[in-house]
């Protein structure tokens, strides 16, 4: 419950803040308060639909067809497929986040979810497209050659430390129990 307060009292004091600001001209408060608007419109741009697809994904996709091809038993095709996934992503880091809970409830190794969400930041097509317009294809490619190696190591790396310390993501509806009854 003390938690709860908290984020609330932030809340409260960050819109006073930027209220305080718009009165009285606060250059940085109001610099702020157009980036938090800016994000907020952002963010009522992709997320419905992406809630909507992720959605899709929970009632179309059967589980075992995630387990078969991003689980335990499937080996280096299983970071080849969360490349593939992660390169058409759109939205980056918000959309893929959601993507990942979902996958891991499907039975999706951990490794394999690390490697989406690092990929997700890196290897987006349109993302790259922009990129290689810019800086060339030869800075691209260099940048890709350079981040495959990377990701493919640490998230290898990451989800066996995790599965040896035998750590989980916890349900929403458990942890919120838990909460309660403290």
């Amino acid at each position: 419950m003390r938690r709860g307060k908290m984020k609330l009292a932030a809340a409260v004091l960050f819109f006073l803040f930027l209220g305080v600001s718009f009165i009285k001209g606060f250059y940085p408060g109001l610099e702020a308060g157009r980036n938090f608007r800016l994000f907020t419109l952002d963010m009522l741009k992709i997320l419905p639909c992406a809630f909507i697809l992720i959605g899709l994904f929970e009632v179309w996709v059967k589980k075992e067809t995630v387990e078969k091809h991003l689980g335990e038993g499937s080996l280096f095709m299983g970071y080849v497929w969360a490349f593939i996934l992660a390169g058409t992503t759109v939205g980056g880091l918000y959309v893929a986040f959601p993507v990942s809970y979902s996958l891991y409830r499907k039975g999706a190794k951990l490794s394999v979810i690390f490697a989406y969400i690092s990929a997700s930041a890196v290897f987006r097509v349109p993302m790259a497209i922009f990129e290689a317009s810019f800086m060339g294809l030869k800075f691209t490619a260099i940048r890709f050659l350079v981040s495959l190696p990377l990701i493919l190591f640490s998230s290898i790396l990451l989800g066996r430390y995790l599965k040896k310390k035998d750590l989980r993501i916890e349900d929403g509806e458990n942890s919120l129990k838990k909460e309660k009854n403290r």
